[in-house]
């Protein structure tokens, strides 16, 4: 009998996530919505003012798989936060709408610092 630790049990886990869709796919004969959601992920991750993060975010995932999971996740932190941070903006702006949480946001010393993060200058709210 094998051994299966949790960490394989995680990965084999993905694996069979990512071939579910990949048979998902086949079977449905390359339907236009799998497909597109393909192209618009392929783009997004490889445009050439994004290659950057993509290349962090991807070579942390191999650095993961190579068996330096703590060095491959601050790779690929680092790489997300390259490839969203035209998003953080719009994110803390919609939170900030929200009733409890942008109370929260809009507090003096957590606004600087959120204010910061988004790299954005006061917003008007």
């Amino acid at each position: 009998m094998i051994n299966i630790t949790d960490t394989q049990k995680i990965g084999v886990g993905f694996a069979a996530f990512g071939v579910t869709f990949i048979f998902l796919g086949v079977l449905l004969f390359f339907d236009k919505g799998l497909l597109a959601i393909g192209n618009r992920t392929f783009r997004f991750f490889f445009q050439r003012h994004k290659w950057k993060g993509s290349g962090a975010f991807f070579g942390g995932i191999l650095i993961v798989l190579f068996g330096w999971p703590l060095i491959g996740m601050c790779i690929e932190v680092y790489g997300f936060v390259v490839l969203f941070s035209g998003f953080f903006p719009v994110a803390v702006n919609f939170l900030r709408r929200m009733p409890v949480i942008g109370q929260i946001l809009n507090l003096p010393f957590i606004s600087g610092f959120v204010d910061r993060f988004s790299g954005d200058s006061k917003m008007n709210v």
